[in-house]
């Protein structure tokens, strides 16, 4: 950024949707601890609040918008009270996510609906709101929080996989779209599987427990790398070895990553406890505030992490390489 439009180094208005758990919530305390003028948006309007409270010691001033991002004039109001706010808007973290997980065709379609309103819809509600105001302002970065989903295939989450190559779709075409304001940044992040209470928040039609597979993230590390795109934009960010790794078998064999990882949910279905089948948060806000933090990260898995990545990298490479060798 040139020095007429660089943002300033303390006092960045910034817009936060999904900030009532996870990701979202560690981002408004990371934004806060750098005097940020926050906007925080979810459904839980007392999640909210408590997240609000907790950033203006740290130094934050905060507002809590309750706000479905699946509504769009939901979102034109959230921008509108942002700048009435603040007067502006810097930076916009568009970080709605959810997922139902279960066979295609016994998951309710209502649910895939859901789960295509609240990712994608939801996202391109956000851009729509405020990428006029970036352009009014000539300068803004809007932060679009993807996941390794985007770069393969989720098999029991098919919306959720088609949600998240949308996204990356959308993106890519916006980019492509605003390439004569340099100063409107569009980037995307890429996060390997994080430990946040969204799991267990989520749609579950599978009848088993949920869990994710090791290495986790802590959603700080991923806060931290937001707070660090707001001040030095770039495209395309992956956090976590695990998702250059499947990006890396997804381009190698599109075939075998997505059967590889067939195999391995229907061996943990099979091993994994009862569960009730539920909705989740799909349709209303989760009844806890859920936190940060998933509490799904032992110490035996932060240990085992960084060999699992190797030898995971290994083998997945080497499985690619033999099936495109086959083909040819």
């Amino acid at each position: 950024m040139d020095g007429k439009s660089e943002l300033p180094k303390r006092g960045l208005v910034v817009v936060i949707t999904g900030a009532s758990s996870g990701i979202g919530e560690a981002t408004a305390y990371a934004f806060a601890r750098e005097g940020a003028h926050l906007v925080l948006a979810a459904r839980n309007g007392r999640a909210l609040e408590d997240v609000a409270g907790r950033c203006r010691p740290l130094g934050g001033r905060a507002i809590a918008v309750v706000t479905d991002v699946g509504d769009a004039g939901d979102v034109k109001r959230l921008a509108e009270q942002a700048l009435q706010f603040a007067g502006r808007i810097d930076v916009w973290v568009s970080n709605v996510g959810t997922g139902a997980v279960g066979t295609f065709h016994e998951t309710p379609i209502e649910a895939h609906e859901q789960v295509i309103r609240s990712n994608l819809i939801g996202h391109m509600n956000d851009a729509h709101a405020v990428l006029p105001i970036f352009i009014r302002q000539q300068r803004g970065v809007f932060i679009n929080m993807i996941s390794l989903g985007g770069f393969a295939p989720a098999p029991y989450a098919a919306a959720y996989s088609a949600s998240k190559f949308g996204l990356r779709g959308l993106a890519e075409a916006l980019r492509g779209e605003l390439a004569d304001h340099p100063d409107i940044h569009v980037c995307d992040i890429y996060p390997a599987f994080v430990d946040t209470p969204g799991i267990s928040h989520g749609a579950n039609y599978t009848g088993r427990k949920l869990s994710a597979p090791p290495p986790l993230l802590d959603a700080r590390t991923v806060a931290a790398t937001i707070v660090r795109l707001a001040r030095r934009p770039r495209p395309t960010t992956m956090v976590g070895s695990a998702t250059a790794v499947v990006r890396l078998g997804h381009f190698l064999s599109p075939e075998l990553s997505a059967w590889l990882m067939a195999r391995f949910l229907k061996s943990y279905f099979h091993r994994a406890a009862p569960a009730a089948r539920t909705s989740g948060n799909l349709f209303r806000p989760a009844p806890d505030p859920g936190g940060i933090d998933g509490g799904l990260r032992s110490p035996r898995q932060r240990a085992a992490a960084a060999g699992l990545v190797v030898v995971g990298s290994v083998l997945l490479a080497t499985l690619a390489l033999k099936a495109a060798r086959s083909r040819r």
